[in-house]
């Protein structure tokens, strides 16, 4: 038991559980105090009172992972068509589905648990990105310093902090994860290259299960994964025959078919729904103008997002410079890791080139984020099934920032291996050994976040009492996030929905609705079945809706004023 406990593994998925808990929950209230002299007072958080980053798109995805509790609950029957959206079909496949984190759903019911879930499953993407860093780099033979640098520059970038409100993109860590469960089942690594005598075939399908759990969270990050891996595939079918074709071991293929069978399997699963999407609203595609809206420039990559404490406030006049959509061209990996990587192109443990490699995946991977700022993306856009429906390149800095942390990575264990390897005094080779943690801790304190944590929104008591199916005014992105996480106590039927996509009959609903209660608002809810409309008097004011709190009540409609909201009951 107490070799178990300080085995490497052990020590490195508890350690990324308890930094990541310091990192993103304990520490920068207190580091926020210091970086502004005071002036900022936060207290710890209460995970069960507040959601971390905004009340928007956070919201949102806590209903995701309960609702896709509650279908697994019922043996997945109704998972494509959720409780929002009514009447529209296929709901989950508006936007990425969460669905890895389902079991996650199972725990708890209601608001108070939906946010709780949520809280925790996002402080655990960046323990699972430090983990799955960290297994990469030791499995292709980086020191045990050098693959926690890489693991903290996965987790703590602070590009990803413009994305504190997509859970779906900070979800990154079964990716590297993965890769280093296929590299240790197949025996290879950067510095052994291929061994036959370290094949684990376990560890192959192993592999396969993590990718297919990390496709299942969604193609926002997961289209790029998906394809990489069939690159791979055939990489290494062609390199296999290219070298003679020498034999395989039995297990290893039946591994690699299980395998890859279930992951193709998933794959072709979730593929479905966003496909039915796509046969529904022929438009769902993005036009190429419309990308451009959110492609970043070079500039990008030098810039941090708002949510960054040490880069944040210093940034705001180069963010608002990107111009619109700025949470989505804020691409900085950091500075520590720019630096760091430079010098591992220059001192490595990786050859030459297995350095050039690196740097060209470095480099194509940001031609290909910058977009239509770049020679490279509409390649992917024109010729690459999924792309079109994709608006967000700047998301591909994924792929930069994994060949900067490799290349970081080499320069530390090029450095552990010269102390190890010298002709020193031991005191001086420790010496040495040691100046590999302070990147290590830099890398860290870039990647410090000061997100916000503002209380959830509790539901009104009207809402509690509606009869489904329903509809909640005012209808807009903003609002419908709230209403999709109060809907996660008994999931009823509601209009209501927000996400990536909206359907233009469900547009048209809302822009109707802002008549409400006219006879050709009253007849089409009547149509579609909706039984009651709640009104969120405080969130009326200054939207489309204010003459709905002035309008006449219309015979066949019961209006009841319930606390400060109404409530209307349609016969």
């Amino acid at each position: 038991m107490t070799r178990l406990l300080r085995h490497e593994w052990t020590v490195a998925t508890v350690g990324s559980v308890l930094l990541a808990i310091v990192m993103v929950w304990l520490l920068p209230p207190y580091a926020s105090r210091v970086v502004t002299g005071g002036v900022k007072k936060e207290t710890i958080a209460n995970p069960a009172g507040s959601i971390i980053g905004d009340t928007g798109d956070p919201t949102a995805q806590a209903w995701l992972v309960a609702w896709n509790g509650q279908a697994l609950r019922h043996g997945l029957r109704g998972l494509w068509h959720t409780n929002a959206f009514y009447p529209d079909r296929f709901g989950l496949a508006y936007t990425d589905t969460l669905f890895g984190y389902g079991p996650a759903g199972l725990i708890g019911d209601g608001v108070t648990a939906a946010v709780l879930r949520y809280n925790i499953l996002f402080v655990l993407t960046f323990a699972l990105a430090f983990l799955g860093g960290y297994a990469l780099l030791r499995q292709l033979g980086a020191q045990w310093t050098a693959a926690a640098l890489a693991g903290a520059a996965l987790a703590y970038a602070p590009w990803r902090y413009d994305h504190a409100g997509h859970l779906n993109i900070m979800s990154t860590g079964g990716i590297t994860l993965a890769v280093a469960m296929l590299a240790r089942g197949h025996g290879w690594s950067l510095t052994r290259g291929h061994r036959g005598d370290r094949i684990r075939p376990g560890w192959a399908v192993a592999g396969w299960l993590v990718a297919a759990w990390q496709v299942s969270l969604g193609f926002g990050i997961g289209l790029g994964f998906v394809y990489l891996l069939a690159l791979a595939c055939v990489g290494a079918a062609i390199g296999w025959l290219v070298r003679g074709r020498p034999p395989l071991g039995r297990r290893l293929i039946l591994a690699d078919l299980i395998g890859g069978l279930i992951f193709t399997a998933v794959t072709a699963f979730f593929a479905y729904g966003y496909q039915q999407v796509r046969e529904l609203y022929p438009y769902v595609t993005r036009s190429w103008d419309y990308v451009a809206v959110f492609s970043p420039t070079p500039r990008g990559l030098f810039v941090a997002p708002q949510y960054s404490l040490p880069w944040g406030t210093l940034h705001n006049d180069a963010r608002a410079a990107l111009g619109n959509a700025a949470n989505e061209k804020a691409l900085l990996c950091g500075y520590a890791l720019y630096l760091l990587a430079f010098g591992g192109l220059l001192l490595s443990s990786w050859t030459v080139r297995q350095r050039l490699y690196l740097l060209a995946g470095t480099v194509l991977g940001i031609l290909f984020a910058l977009g239509t700022n770049g020679p490279t993306y509409r390649l992917l856009y024109e010729y690459v099934p999924g792309f079109d429906g994709s608006r967000t390149p700047g998301r591909l800095i994924l792929w930069p920032t994994i060949c900067l942390a490799v290349l970081a990575a080499g320069l530390l264990t090029r450095l552990a291996q010269l102390a190890r390897e010298a002709t020193l005094p031991q005191w001086w080779k420790v010496a040495v050994r040691v100046l590999t943690i302070p990147p290590l801790l830099l890398v860290l304190a870039e990647g410090m976040p000061d997100m916000d944590h503002p209380d959830t929104p509790a539901p009104p008591a009207a809402f509690t009492q509606a009869s489904a199916p329903l509809m909640v005014l005012p209808s807009d992105e903003n609002v419908d996030t709230n209403v999709l996480l109060w809907s996660t106590d008994g999931f009823p039927l509601m209009v209501n929905g927000a996400s990536g996509y909206i359907p233009p009959d469900h547009q048209g609903l809302r822009d109707l609705m802002q008549t409400f209660p006219s006879e050709p608002s009253l007849d089409r809810l009547r149509q579609l079945g909706i039984r009651s409309v709640v009104v969120v008097r405080d969130r009326i004011p200054g939207t489309p809706y204010e003459a709905v709190l002035f309008a006449p009540t219309p015979p066949g409609v019961i209006r009841q004023d319930i606390g400060p909201d109404i409530l209307y009951t349609i016969s």
